[in-house]
């Protein structure tokens, strides 16, 4: 009888702050927001606390019968605004090359509303198989489940959450709004200093595997 084959590598990655900065992006897109409705927006404050949906930022800016229109406004404002000033952060072409070199799919499952995100990897110079997008912590993990990944690597507890959830190794970064410390301590599995280190890890969990 034939044995099994294993199943093809996929690795998925979260978006802002894991492969790409994004905060410049997002911060002008937020004053250009604030300029146009003239409702005052900390947009320094708000890049800080970048990971869970857009809708629960906006309404800390916008009462909640204008929210929703507003986060529409807000993503036709972000193509004006964001690409250009938004940079990928160091090692994030390395670790997307590093799961292709092992024959891996490259899953980018983000909570950024996907045209934009596919916009963003385009910009980015980033080529990946599957973009999903609108997905925070748990909701992650169902992605991470339905695409067979078996790592997902990001920045934020959201992050953590979402691997647990779909039973995945949760890699983290402390390129975002957590320290390597706190990532640690929420349950990450594996924490680099950025993604960099990320090619060389992959190569060992692989070995490990067999």
């Amino acid at each position: 009888m034939p044995a099994t084959p294993p199943a093809q590598l996929t690795v998925g990655f979260d978006l802002d702050m894991t492969l790409l900065d994004t905060r410049p992006g997002v911060r002008a897109t937020y004053l250009a927001l604030s300029a146009e409705t003239g409702t005052y927006i900390d947009a320094d404050l708000a890049v800080t606390r970048l990971g869970p949906p857009l809708l629960d930022e906006i309404r800390n800016w916008f009462p909640e019968d204008e929210a929703e229109r507003i986060v529409d406004r807000y993503r036709e404002l972000y193509r004006d605004h964001a690409f250009a000033p938004t940079v990928a952060l160091p090692g994030a072409h390395a670790a997307v090359e590093a799961v292709r070199a092992h024959g891996g799919r490259v899953a980018v499952i983000t909570g950024k509303y996907e045209p934009n995100a596919r916009l963003h990897l385009e910009h980015a110079g980033l080529a990946v198989d599957t973009v999903i997008g609108d997905l925070w912590a748990e909701t992650k993990g169902e992605a991470l489940r339905e695409h067979g990944a078996s790592v997902y690597v990001g920045d934020h507890l959201g992050d953590i959450r979402g691997a647990r959830h779909a039973d995945a190794v949760a890699v983290c970064v402390p390129t975002g709004p957590y320290s390597a410390q706190e990532l640690r301590e929420a349950g990450a599995d594996v924490v680099l200093a950025d993604l960099t280190g990320f090619p060389d890890w992959l190569a060992g969990h692989l070995a490990e595997r067999g």
